[in-house]
């Protein structure tokens, strides 16, 4: 699943993993089958888990649960952590460098940078108060719809520069 209109709650709650760089279309591809079929069989304590993945941007690997339905447990959530890492390590990509920020340049287009670059692009001017970042810090589904993409300004990332 890629950028799509969810069947899930807003309540329900989210992962965000971010890549370190954006992923190519056939790792995109492979990336949204192989997330696809772990939350279709994603379980906690024996409850299948209703879930769904999404990649946005090429870059943002999203899952998705409706913990009302079943709640994740430690065990479905390592499993989860597991299930990413290993794409990550198949890929050649980090989904776990939270010293790593992605906005959006004033092209539009996303840019990703590590924390110093990131404080070295505001001091130049390049990145300002305005400028789009992604929080992937998220935790429902209805945060990711109005609150991931948001001003510098309004966001934890103004701590960062």
């Amino acid at each position: 699943m890629t950028d799509h209109p969810t069947t899930l709650p807003a309540h329900a709650r989210v992962w965000v993993y971010a890549a370190d760089r954006a992923l190519n279309d056939e790792e995109a591809k492979s990336t949204v089958d192989a997330a696809g079929a772990f939350v279709a069989g994603w379980a906690a304590h024996g409850n299948q888990l209703l879930a769904e993945a999404r990649l946005l941007h090429q870059r943002f690997l999203i899952i998705v649960v409706d913990e009302q339905q079943a709640g994740a447990s430690g065990c479905s959530i390592d499993a989860s952590v597991h299930f990413v890492k290993s794409l990550g390590t198949q890929l050649g990509v980090d989904f776990f460098n939270r010293m790593v920020f992605h906005y959006r340049n004033a092209s539009g287009d996303i840019v990703t940078l590590p924390r110093a670059e990131f404080k070295q692009a505001y001091g130049e001017g390049l990145i300002t108060g305005s400028t789009f970042v992604f929080d992937p810090l998220v935790k429902t589904l209805g945060e990711l719809a109005d609150g991931f993409e948001k001003p510098l300004a309004e966001s934890w990332h103004r701590r960062m520069v």
